[in-house]
Parts: C-alpha cells; sequence; structure tokens
C-alpha cells in the first residue's frame, strides 16, 4: 500500500493524516513546524556555502525543531536575523537544487526563498569577491545539437527554436596562420527555453521560460546593500581593490563547470551574464512556477578561466566568497 497516499489534510495548520510515503509521525511534524510559520526558505548548495550559516550568531536553530530530515535533505528551522526560515543544502547541480525547492515548497509554508552561494565571474567588468544580484535568471544548457552540415531548418521540424540563437563551434577552432577555415564535425548547438507547468495554469499546457525574473520587491530591497562589509584578503592574499555588492541584469546556470576562456567569453557577449553557476536558474524556475518570491545573491570566486592563472583561483577564494554571500544574505534578510 506504499503508493497508495490518503491525505486530510488543512494547509498551513491543523491536523494531518497520512498513509504512505510519508508516516503520520513525519507529517505531524511537519505540521508542527508549519504551525509556527510562515518561513523564509533558504537555499544553499554546498556545504562550504553553508558553513558561515551554521557558524554565525545570527542563525538560531529551533529549540524544540531544529531540523527536518527527509529524502536525503535536511531541513533546519531557526531564525536569521530574528526571521523565521527553513534552511536546506542542496547539493551540486541543478537537478539537486531543483528537487530541493521544490520538497521545501511542497512540505513547508514557505512565503519566499532566498539562494546563495559563489559563482564564476564572466564579465571583466567585475572581479573576484564582488556579490553580484541579478535581475534575471536562464538555464543555459538545454541544447538541440544541429547535425553537420547546413542543416538549420531541422531545429523547427524537430519542433524546437531558433529564437535564442547558437553556439558554433567552427567558430573556436584553433587556427595557425597557416591553416584554411573548416567547418567543425561539432557543428551548432542551439539554446532552448525551458517548458514550465505553473501552479496557476491548466495541467499539463505547457508554457516557455528562458529569462527568468527574480521578484521585483526583493530585487528593490537588494538596492540597500551597497554598503555592506566584504572580506577583501585570505591570510596574505588580496584582492586588487575591496569588494562591492552589485546589482546586475542577467545570471546563468547550467550543469557545467566552467573554467574555459572562449565559453567565458561567448557566455557575456551572447547573453550579457555576469554570474555563472550550477542551481540559481533551477531554484529560479521551480520558485518562479509556484509564484513564490526569489533572489539570488552570488560572490564570484574565480574568473571562469579568464584570469591569467594557470589554476583555477576558486581554490584560494572559495572561503572568502562563501563568506561575502553569506554577509550580504543576512543584511538582506534583516531589511526584510
Amino acid at each position: 500500500m506504499e503508493f497508495l497516499v490518503v491525505l486530510v489534510m488543512v494547509l498551513l495548520g491543523s491536523s494531518i493524516k497520512a498513509y504512505g510515503a510519508i508516516n503520520q509521525v513525519s507529517w505531524r511534524e511537519i505540521s508542527n513546524i508549519n504551525n509556527k510559520g510562515p518561513y523564509i526558505g533558504i537555499v544553499v548548495p554546498n556545504a562550504f556555502e553553508l558553513n558561515p550559516l551554521l557558524q554565525s550568531s545570527s542563525f538560531v536553530p529551533h529549540n524544540k525543531f531544529p531540523y527536518f530530515d527527509f529524502a536525503g535533505k535536511k531541513f533546519r528551522i531557526g531564525e536569521l536575523e530574528k526571521k523565521k526560515v527553513i534552511v536546506v543544502m542542496s547539493g551540486l547541480s541543478m537537478l539537486n537544487a531543483g528537487l530541493a525547492t521544490q520538497l521545501l515548497l511542497t512540505l513547508f509554508n514557505v512565503k519566499g526563498v532566498l539562494h546563495y552561494g559563489i559563482a564564476g565571474n564572466v564579465n571583466s567588468k567585475f572581479q573576484i569577491g564582488d556579490v553580484t544580484i541579478p535581475q534575471y535568471w536562464a538555464h543555459t544548457g538545454l541544447w538541440f545539437w544541429q547535425r553537420f552540415g547546413d542543416n538549420s531548418n531541422d531545429v523547427e521540424t524537430s519542433g524546437f527554436s531558433r529564437e535564442l540563437g547558437y553556439l558554433k563551434f567552427s567558430h573556436y577552432n584553433n587556427y595557425t596562420k597557416y591553416s584554411k577555415s573548416v567547418e567543425n564535425l561539432l557543428s551548432k548547438v542551439w539554446y532552448q527555453s525551458e517548458e514550465i507547468f505553473p501552479v496557476d495554469g491548466t495541467p499539463e499546457v505547457l508554457q516557455h521560460a528562458f529569462w527568468v525574473p527574480v521578484d521585483k520587491t526583493y530585487f528593490e530591497i537588494a538596492r540597500k546593500l551597497k554598503n555592506v562589509e566584504l572580506d577583501s584578503c585570505v591570510n596574505t592574499t588580496c584582492l586588487p581593490r575591496k569588494p562591492i555588492v552589485v546589482r546586475v541584469k542577467k545570471g546563468v546556470s547550467a550543469n557545467v563547470f566552467v573554467d574555459n576562456k572562449a565559453y567565458r567569453d561567448f557566455l557575456n557577449s551572447k547573453f550579457d551574464a555576469t554570474p555563472t553557476d550550477m542551481e540559481s536558474a533551477s531554484v529560479a524556475l521551480v520558485c518562479f512556477q509556484h509564484k513564490i518570491p526569489f533572489i539570488a545573491i552570488r560572490s564570484l570566486s574565480d574568473l571562469a578561466g579568464g584570469g591569467s592563472s594557470s589554476t583555477n583561483e576558486i581554490s584560494i577564494f572559495l572561503s572568502l566568497a562563501s563568506q561575502n554571500a553569506f554577509n550580504v544574505l543576512v543584511k538582506f534578510i534583516s531589511l526584510l
């Protein structure tokens, strides 16, 4: 009878009875937690980004329900800057971030979602340590990969779109002065929008979304974050200037750790992106479909392959960027 789920539930309160995948004890605990809500949900990708929160005196776990474990996730309940929060570490990748966000919104009484962490920097106007807050996020990992040859019409005939443009691999062939221009067997990839199913839409009737906006009120509040104190040194290694908090136009996400100058430059020139990461757009898409306010705060930990160093800068600046992102989150939540 595991797949038979009988729920008698009054949302955001009172009694819940369940038989099936979620047992009665768990539903009772969820109900007790939700009775103390609503909460601000905080989704953080990895342990090194979560640690500044757990080590901060600003975060106070709930005295009766400090955490709830479910489906491989630990949902930490407490207060951050005296605001009621539920914190979940998603793990790396779009899949994990989307799953964690969906569980957060399904199980708990959440009125808004804040996402923070580190990111690669694909915009030469900014430096490592800066904290970026994009107005829009896009998933740039959904592609139509065109076969070799001049077959662009195959995109539409296969049910996909050419609206968002492409990456042509032959543009990145490594020529010498004696080489002649040749096509690349990898041809082109065409970027595609996500198919979404909003909660206020008709079930199984899809809509398309590429650039997902953050919440307008949250983005306006982010104007007030310019004076947040940010770290600029790791031991004796210091950044060229003091890091800043900046609202930017666009950020991009995909299941790709970008450490390649050519693709870094492409993401900036093609999409006007500043941070690139592996989770934010997934969290944004889930919240967008659920009509839940959302914003992401990403501190730049490396130059995504665009630096002069022979190795990625994240090995040095990971802890600094993680702390800076958290410092901005703390200030942001205090303003809500």
